[in-house]
């Protein structure tokens, strides 16, 4: 792993750590994360390779992330409070995205050293997996697929807060002079 893995892998998990404290939902939330996925992506995702089972380990593994995104998007906590929409992240989000970053954080370290490589050779080469790039590919699609549907659970949640509380000020009565409320 190269300093920038490194680099990139702990400032993912950190995200999540900010967001144990309440924070507006605001387009920086949003494009941070999104930001670091993208050029992650940029750089690793140069060759998808197709034979044997290198698709079905890719598609496991983003479905994989797709269904930690979920979770984590709805065990996030999503208010609406002065025309604004606050996010914090429960226990349940956070442990759950420490989880994930920290199993592919682990993973590439384990794959690095000669026992991991043995294992993950030996592995591949009894499940059809044809080169070291089919696992960046997964490992990347799973953490793609993680941020994106996670954000996209928590925006969905915001934009559904802030049309009831539209709802709720449009259907107040007006306040007439002289009236009693």
């Amino acid at each position: 792993m190269t300093t920038t893995d490194w680099f990139i892998d702990i400032a993912l998990l950190l995200i999540v750590l900010r967001q144990l404290r309440e924070e507006r939902l605001t387009t920086r939330t949003i494009l941070l994360p999104l930001g670091m996925i993208a050029w992650a992506a940029g750089n690793y995702l140069t060759d998808i390779p197709t034979a044997g089972n290198d698709v079905p380990l890719a598609v496991i593994f983003a479905v994989t992330g797709v269904v930690f995104g979920l979770a984590g998007g709805l065990l996030t906590r999503v208010r609406h409070a002065d025309g604004h929409v606050l996010i914090k992240a429960s226990r349940g989000a956070a442990a759950l995205w420490i989880i994930s970053m920290g199993f592919r954080l682990g993973f590439a370290v384990w794959s690095t050293h000669p026992s991991g490589a043995a294992h993950l050779t030996s592995f591949s080469v009894a499940h059809n997996v044809t080169s070291g790039q089919a696992w960046v590919v997964a490992l990347l699609l799973m953490a793609v697929g993680e941020v994106v549907v996670r954000l996209g659970t928590i925006v969905i949640r915001g934009q559904l807060l802030q049309a009831r509380a539209a709802d709720r000020d449009a259907n107040k009565p007006a306040h007439r002079p002289g009236a009693y409320v």
